[in-house]
């Protein structure tokens, strides 16, 4: 087995895994089942109802039939019709993925931008002020929680100074134009800076050990010797071999960030799936809670596959071993 077909082969069975698990765990569950469905309401029902409700949803067939219907489900694109709004649930994901991947994209750039060039500089500067005093700053900022740095983000821009609005996509009865546009920016300003301040960290550390371990490089010493400039050390010969780790940590945050963050959008109202499943998980909404899911994997498995794909082309190094195995 060549090294693509065993790549193609563990991610499907992840993509297996994943589906199972997500069939599995509403029906693991304890209790009855109409009750996750309806909640307390289930016991007005009669066991005509009862045994009606089941079948509508398919809980009333053999368990391995329901998970050949799931299977075909997801082949087909019917994920199941949401309870709380009765609404296909592939419908009500499309109108939430939008905000999310406005936010999730916006993030990623501000903190991919910032981190490596926080990184860079901080490696640049190994171990004199400059670099303790980035790392010290960057690493209390990577200790906060998201909803604290949320909360506390909402009492000084929105409540003490009212700068910026503090829930919410767009404002209430909005007329459209480019009014509406200043608006959504606004309002994406504090979710997007408290994505940047709780991610930043991580690309940050991974940047400047990627490039404090490039620099102690033989080829580093070569190009000094030739009398390349300090600038063009860093920049033309140590970040561009630093980059694969680098790339790496930016894809998993990209599938993390374009899945949904379930605290940033739940403290700021933000229509997002990360807010839908929030909403879902109080409305036991399990249809759509089933697709949110679905999509973060997939998400995240696109994501983590374009990193392998993209791998030989960042670093030459990596197509060559592929080529000796």
């Amino acid at each position: 087995m060549n090294r693509f077909s065993g790549r193609i082969l563990a991610y499907g069975l992840s993509l297996f895994v994943a589906l199972t698990i997500n069939f599995a765990l509403p029906r693991l569950a304890p209790g009855d089942p109409a009750y996750f469905l309806l909640g307390r309401a289930v016991s007005e029902l009669t066991d005509a109802e009862r045994a009606k409700l089941l079948s509508e949803v398919g809980l009333d067939r053999p368990i391995l039939e329901q998970y050949g219907r799931y299977l075909a489900g997801i082949v087909t694109g019917d994920w199941g019709i949401s309870l709380r709004f009765g609404k296909p649930v592939t419908a009500i994901l499309a109108e939430r993925v939008p905000w999310t991947l406005l936010l999730g994209g916006s993030a990623l750039i501000v903190s991919v931008l910032l981190g490596m060039t926080l990184g860079v500089f901080a490696a640049w500067k190994r171990g004199q002020k400059e670099d303790i005093g980035i790392l010290s700053f960057v690493m209390l900022l990577d200790s906060m929680p998201a909803f604290w740095v949320a909360m506390m983000l909402i009492g000084v821009f929105s409540v003490t100074l009212g700068l910026l609005p503090a829930f919410g996509a767009v404002p209430i009865g909005a007329a459209g134009g480019m009014s509406q546009v200043i608006e959504v920016v606004r309002r994406l300003i504090l979710p997007v800076a408290t994505l940047t301040v709780t991610h930043v960290g991580s690309v940050f550390l991974i940047t400047r050990y990627s490039m404090v371990t490039a620099l102690r490089e033989d080829y580093i010493v070569m190009a000094e010797a030739k009398g390349v400039g300090e600038r063009g050390v860093v920049f033309r010969h140590a970040l561009r071999n630093a980059l694969l780790p680098i790339y790496t940590s930016i894809t998993v945050m990209l599938g993390t960030l374009l899945g949904g963050n379930v605290v940033v959008e739940t403290v700021f109202a933000y229509p997002g799936v990360g807010r839908l499943i929030y909403e879902s998980i109080l409305a036991r909404d399990y249809a759509v809670m089933q697709g949110a899911f679905l999509l973060i994997v997939f998400l995240v498995l696109a994501a983590n596959l374009m990193a392998d794909l993209a791998y030989p082309l960042i670093d030459p190094r990596v197509r060559r071993q592929g080529v000796k195995e």
